[in-house]
């Protein structure tokens, strides 16, 4: 009997460590009130698209931003950020206290980086009130911001991007170098089934949890924490087009349309990450 009760105790203090330790992760880096105010009531403001606030029940922009512990002073590089979809929340809520660094596309890459380029940097020019302070920088493994110099980095499902151009470590390295000491990195990636090996070129778009996470730790980075805000358990990921096949893309057009929007949009990891101080 005693034996057991000591093996009890041993595994309630063991459990009370570890609660701890997960409190101590979740508020290592909180969001304050008033960003998360401010935030609300940019979601609903007339800066963002209809379309892209209707794709906020898959994105989960509040949730996701909280649970980074994103605050309004902090200056923060998003990497590709497209067509500006989150571009549309983070600049107006950092413009007063913060800094927005969009790491755009590579102009001297591929002929769709430099359309996207400069559709993006016309969506900026045609909202100064918004979109006035933006800076605009080409984010390739050779070319960035100062090293150092970044409270928080940014990546919405680039990863599998990154691997198809066998590019992934690289980038990886380059935003550990842009943050300060002590900065954190988010990451959303759609999430790939555990039971087949990593497709190094990731070419379904599907990347491995475990994966992503021994890439930014092989950088430097130490894991803080890991949330289920972006989980969407319908998804079977094993489409024909892999997952562009599902909405937004619907790359099958018409086929099975109606089941690929019962599903919605991949499901995602999201995982926070810290540089050493």
């Amino acid at each position: 009997m005693r034996n057991f009760a000591n093996r009890a105790a041993a595994a309630a203090f063991t459990l009370i460590i570890a609660m701890g330790s997960a409190v101590a992760a979740e508020g290592a880096n909180s969001m304050d009130t008033a960003t998360e105010t401010k935030l609300k009531g940019l979601l609903d403001g007339a800066q963002r698209s209809a379309d892209n606030k209707a794709r906020d029940t898959y994105r989960h922009p509040l949730e996701t931003l909280k649970f980074f512990g994103l605050k309004q002073d902090m200056a923060v590089m998003e990497i590709w950020p497209a067509g500006g979809w989150w571009t549309e929340i983070l600049a107006p809520l950092l413009a007063d206290q913060g800094r927005y660094v969009a790491g755009h596309f590579d102009p001297n890459g591929p002929a769709y980086f430099a359309k996207s380029l400069a559709s993006f940097k016309d969506k900026m020019a045609k909202d100064p009130a918004h979109y006035g302070k933006v800076e605009i920088v080409s984010f390739t493994p050779e070319a960035s911001v100062p090293a150092g110099s970044l409270d928080m980095v940014l990546t919405f499902r680039n990863i599998h991007n990154w691997m198809g151009q066998g590019q992934e470590k690289a980038m990886a390295a380059a935003m550990h170098q842009a943050l300060k000491p002590g900065g954190y990195l988010g990451v959303v990636e759609h999430r790939a089934a555990t039971d087949a090996p990593q497709d190094p070129k990731a070419a379904s778009g599907y990347v491995r949890e475990d994966f992503a996470i021994s890439l930014f730790e092989g950088a430097g980075f130490k894991l803080v924490s890991k949330s289920e805000v972006n989980a969407n358990p319908k998804d079977t990921k094993d489409y024909p087009g892999g997952v562009w096949t599902l909405p937004p893309n619907y790359r099958e057009g018409d086929k099975d349309r109606a089941k690929y929007q019962a599903i919605g949009e991949s499901d995602r990891f999201t995982l926070l990450f810290q540089k050493a101080e």
